[in-house]
């Protein structure tokens, strides 16, 4: 599975951006996809988290701001953003994971200035 990530940028404190994570593959064949997040000096965290029944998941600090969905007839999954905060700022990777293998795209950077 091929990921292409997208729609990161600068914006400011309050703001939003919209992530795009295209597949090479019909996405409603993948188990499941994801965002994680990776900022400067730390571990990279699980953000968002989508089934292919439509079931989601978030971690609780972004919770109420930010909201994973899929348009299987795009083969995409995105990750809407709003009220980003600096702390939100990461390089930010889409994955997939297809029978306990997991696929990861590039990074896209998010930048929350305040």
């Amino acid at each position: 599975v091929q990921l292409q990530a997208s729609g990161g940028g600068l914006v400011q404190a309050g703001g939003s951006l919209r992530l795009s994570c295209a597949a090479s593959r019909r996405i409603s064949s993948i188990d499941a996809m994801a965002w994680y997040r990776q900022a400067p000096g730390k571990q990279r965290e699980p953000v968002a988290y989508i089934t292919n029944t439509g079931s989601t998941d978030y971690a609780n600090s972004v919770k109420g701001r930010f909201t994973i969905s899929r348009d299987t007839s795009k083969n995409t999954v995105y990750l809407q953003m709003n009220g980003l905060k600096p702390k939100d700022t990461a390089v930010y990777y889409c994955a997939a994971f297809v029978s306990a293998i997991d696929y990861w795209g590039q990074g896209t950077q998010v930048t929350v200035s305040s």
